[in-house]
């Protein structure tokens, strides 16, 4: 099977686990991921992140926007940037910079930032990850690109059931270096270069 057809087979197996998810338990599940990634000191000493506003079947993260935003910290979110047909990182001072976007999802009302930018801390969403860091995406690429224009330390955010033993790779894919799930912290092992 190629890579494409095995990503196509587990996006659609995600997907359905993903919905079929109480709404008690994924807010129970967000808690317990703000949680671990509180303890953690990358995200203590982190003064720039980038997190995302959740769709209705990812964790929820947002505690984690409020906080860093009271601590005067550096806070990025995706917004789409219709010139690239994409999105580029913006920035926001609190939740009254943000506005629904292109897609319904909460975004930065200001531009988003030209050149490769470079932040402590990067809170990526996805389907599925491995425990070499690799991500499975909805499928579009937006992600992978806009993954491209940054620098830092990368950050997959999954339930404990969306860690999958490997997952096919792609030439243009970004591995993260770590993954936060409700139950840990987890250091992605990655192939030495």
């Amino acid at each position: 099977m190629s890579a494409a057809a095995e990503k196509k087979r587990i996006r659609r197996l995600m997907r359905a686990r993903l919905a079929a998810v109480p709404t008690s338990e994924r807010a129970a599940a967000s808690e317990a991921l703000c949680r671990i990634v509180r303890g953690h000191p990358l995200w203590r000493e982190a003064e720039s992140v980038m997190l995302f506003a959740p769709m209705p079947e990812e964790l929820d993260i947002w505690p984690l926007a409020e906080e860093a935003w009271a601590k005067g910290r550096r806070v990025a979110f995706p917004k789409y940037a219709a010139e690239c047909s994409g999105y580029l990182p913006a920035f926001a001072s609190g939740p009254e910079d943000l506005a629904p976007g292109r897609f319904g999802i909460q975004e930065p009302i200001g531009p988003p930032s030209r050149g490769r930018q470079k932040l402590d801390l990067i809170f990526v969403p996805g389907l599925a990850f491995d425990f070499e860091g690799r991500r499975l995406g909805r499928g579009k690429g937006y992600y992978d690109r806009l993954l491209s224009t940054l620098e830092g330390i990368f950050c997959g955010v999954a339930m404990e059931f969306q860690l999958l033993s490997a997952l096919p790779e792609e030439k243009h894919d970004r591995r993260m270096n770590w993954i936060a799930t409700p139950d840990r912290w987890l250091a992605a092992r990655r192939p030495t270069d």
